[in-house]
């Protein structure tokens, strides 16, 4: 692989996250413009205006990815989770795009991706070692014991009841 070259996946959530960035801006827009219509709207104006500027550092960000000269920037996973908060506010799109890119961020090659633009070794997967299995003892089979089988004991006979006659 050429090291110059960018893994698929890191090509993926560059893009994912510039689109939601657009759709996020969008959002914001229409959502604080929504707001604008009602006297509790406007006092809500400061809750419509996050996704634009969610949308702002997604859109950024995204650049930073994409750019032809790979910049030193880490994975953000606070964008990430931003990403997927707006479920609340009935973004689904934005949501499912946080939560590929925190499953695409643990990805061995995107680590070490994120690794090599920013001069770090790159992470290696190390197998857990092999668990030691001792042999188990073996025993020697001994015939079991033949014991005489218990006499059954016959039930006592129940004694019988004698009626008592209410004149007696």
């Amino acid at each position: 692989m050429n090291t110059n070259q960018k893994p698929g996946l890191f090509t993926t959530i560059a893009v994912l996250t510039l689109v939601s960035g657009i759709v996020n801006l969008f959002w914001g827009f229409i959502a604080s413009a929504t707001a604008l219509g009602t006297i509790v709207g406007v006092v809500c104006l400061p809750i419509t205006i996050l996704p634009t500027i969610l949308g702002i550092f997604e859109i950024i960000y995204a650049a930073k990815l994409l750019s032809a000269q790979p910049e030193p920037i880490q994975p953000s996973q606070t964008i990430a989770i931003l990403e997927i908060l707006t479920f609340f506010i009935g973004n689904l799109f934005s949501m499912v795009v946080g939560i590929l890119a925190l499953i695409f961020y643990n990805d061995v090659t995107i680590r070490n991706y994120f690794a090599r633009i920013n001069g770090i070794a790159p992470v290696v997967p190390v197998a857990p070692p092999a668990p030691v299995v001792e042999p188990a003892p073996v025993l020697e089979a001994v015939e079991p014991e033949v014991l005489p089988a218990p006499e059954a004991e016959e039930e006592p006979a129940k004694p019988k009841r004698i009626r008592k006659v209410a004149g007696e």
